[in-house]
């Protein structure tokens, strides 16, 4: 069953631990905004014994209307850059950071196929946000190859790597 392989994939599990050291090191609690990868950075976060401490809350808001509601993004702004862009994954972090009140933040928003990519944006292209204690804002774009479940687990390490090289 693939949702039991989710929280034994040990380098996730290492990137979740090292993050929760981190954050508890800082006294900082941490929001998740997620489209693609439905709720797994939340899942391996709270794998992890008395994450409670350090995880504050994991939002997936998978459809448009879904960002517009429960984060507070602006239908325009979808509409003009699509879900899956920089200008979103931005939106998405600072929203989710302010419906948690945490102190640092972590989006992600992407194209993990089979179908749904276009010649601008492929499947596999990926848009990270991330938000840092005194509300800093960081974005970049990947693109990850293979199958939809291999682009939905290269989001997650990048996104808790990515969250851990930018508070290291």
């Amino acid at each position: 069953m693939m949702s039991d392989k989710i929280g034994k994939d040990a380098s996730l599990r290492r990137l979740s631990i090292g993050l929760g050291t981190m954050l508890i090191q800082g006294g900082w609690k941490i929001a998740v905004a997620e489209s693609c990868t439905g709720g797994w950075i939340s899942r391996v976060i709270t794998d992890i014994p008395g994450s409670s401490q350090w995880f504050d809350l994991g939002l997936v808001t998978y459809s448009n209307l879904a960002k517009e509601e429960n984060l507070g993004i602006a239908k325009a702004l979808i509409n003009n850059h699509g879900a899956v862009s920089e200008q979103v994954a931005i939106a998405m972090v600072t929203g989710v950071v302010a419906v948690a009140k945490a102190d640092i933040g972590i989006s992600v928003t992407g194209i993990a196929g089979p179908d749904g990519g276009t010649p601008e944006k492929p499947i596999g292209t990926v848009c990270l946000g991330f938000l840092l204690p005194g509300g800093g804002v960081q974005v970049e774009t990947n693109r990850f190859l293979g199958d939809r479940r291999k682009v939905r687990k290269e989001a997650v390490r990048r996104a808790l790597s990515g969250i851990i090289s930018r508070l290291s």
